[in-house]
């Protein structure tokens, strides 16, 4: 079964939209409550922290050949929230597009059959604008109202 390479072209919109957005919010909307404890910045880090995990997954699958996937449970975005409210919120976004567009790049050049088998178990994990653009959408309604 071959992959439809779609997933290339909508990770690099996802990632443009974030840069986009990104550079145009000001110091005082990076810091904009998103929900309960987060901000605008702290998903921007949340979405880096998440980049930087797939990344570390397609390195180490291209690495062994087969899929290798660390059981990450969802609390580590609890865990982490300290970590990253200490983040300055431009660096949270320049972190999140740095590392969305890591992973564009690696997906972009990654052995077909590794993308089959990363896709497999879990489409996420290939689709990135999946994961991005939830979190840009929450940004930009919280921001409109």
């Amino acid at each position: 079964m071959s992959l439809d390479r779609s997933f290339v072209e909508r990770n690099r919109a996802s990632t443009n939209r974030m840069r986009t957005l990104a550079g145009r919010l000001s110091d005082a909307e990076l810091q904009t409550p998103l929900g309960q404890h987060w901000t605008v910045a702290i998903a921007l880090l949340h979405l880096a922290f998440w980049e930087r995990r797939t990344l570390v997954l397609l390195d180490e699958t291209e690495k062994a050949g087969k899929l290798v996937a660390a059981t990450i449970d969802i609390s580590v975005n609890d865990l982490s929230l300290p970590l990253w409210a200490a983040v300055p919120p431009r660096e949270a976004a320049r972190l999140a597009i740095e590392s969305a567009q890591a992973v564009d790049e690696k997906l972009e050049s990654y052995p077909p059959a590794l993308v089959e088998l990363v896709y497999a178990g879990s489409e996420r994990w290939v689709q990135r604008d999946l994961h991005r653009d939830e979190h840009l959408d929450e940004v930009e309604a919280v921001l409109k109202s």
